[in-house]
């Protein structure tokens, strides 16, 4: 699993011109499955994210997690974090999750995280429009 993590100040995603997820502070998170992926990477990943020391303590310096902070999260489903560019210029997206799996992991991946924390989402497989206010900017990206 591959993740693309950006502290905001504020997220939204729409589908249909639609606000379909929606935070203010907290992650804004592109989550990509690869074929091999199972509950372990995403268990692995979770306790990453919510455990993430980004957020400026009253010294200003990173050292809070987004429980700290009582931050949320906006998950997006993203498929093309797993884009192969090496050949050629269109993109292969052979490592990524078939959409059965990649679905079933992105859900378990949004069960637990919203067991730390309140978790918004986009919805799998669909096209998406995200706006995000990048604080910082801070962007991390996790994978395992």
């Amino acid at each position: 699993m591959k993740l693309v993590v950006q502290r905001v100040k504020n997220a939204k995603v729409e589908v249909d011109n639609k606000v379909v997820g929606k935070i203010e502070k907290g992650f804004m998170v592109l989550v990509g499955v690869g074929q091999d992926d199972t509950e372990k990477e995403a268990d692995y990943l979770v306790k990453k994210l919510i455990n993430l020391r980004v957020f400026e303590d009253e010294n200003g310096k990173m050292n809070l997690s987004i429980k700290d902070v009582q931050g949320k999260l906006l998950l997006v489903s993203q498929f093309t974090l797993y884009a192969d560019c090496n050949s050629g210029n269109r993109p292969s997206f052979i490592n990524s999750a078939k959409p059965d799996l990649a679905n079933k992991l992105y859900e378990y991946f949004c069960m637990k995280c919203n067991e730390e924390v309140h978790v918004e989402k986009g919805i799998f497989g669909a096209n998406m429009q995200v706006t995000l206010q990048n604080d910082g900017p801070v962007t991390i990206l996790l994978e395992k």
